[in-house]
């Protein structure tokens, strides 16, 4: 169903979330650290989903501003990823986007399979994107 207001437009304050385990196969650098086009990836999942939601289209990513890469994602945390629509044009869509971990891996050598789910959450990557989408 797409989210539109009185107007017709889409929804600002819409948003999205999405949950994803990081697989120990995306771990590329010491300390099973994961690189940062892993969360931009996931910024391009939420974007989509977004645009479906606010025009029945998957739209096309037109570009990222103020990008940070706030803390490290590392193989075998469990992310949450966060898009806000913050302003929406004719065809553009403005987007608050986060990735937060959620739990981690806590291995020792007792437990292996050890993790902890982090209260609070701990911010490793947050955008402002643009979207547009057809008119």
């Amino acid at each position: 169903m797409v989210s539109t207001g009185p107007t017709g437009g889409p929804v600002v304050g819409t948003r999205v979330v999405h949950r994803r385990y990081v697989p120990y196969s995306h771990a590329h650098y010491a300390g099973n650290l994961v690189d940062g086009a892993y969360s931009l990836a996931l910024f391009g999942d939420v974007a989509t989903e977004m645009c479906i939601r606010t025009d029945g289209d998957e739209g096309l990513f037109a570009s990222y501003s103020d990008v940070q890469f706030k803390a490290p994602v590392r193989a075998g945390d469990v992310l949450e990823v966060v898009c806000e629509l913050v302003r929406a044009g004719n065809r553009s869509r403005v987007l608050e986007l986060a990735v937060h971990v959620v739990a981690r891996g806590a291995a020792t050598e007792e437990r292996p399979g050890a993790a902890e789910v982090l209260e609070p959450p701990l911010v490793a990557t947050t955008a402002t994107g643009t979207v547009v989408v057809p008119g």
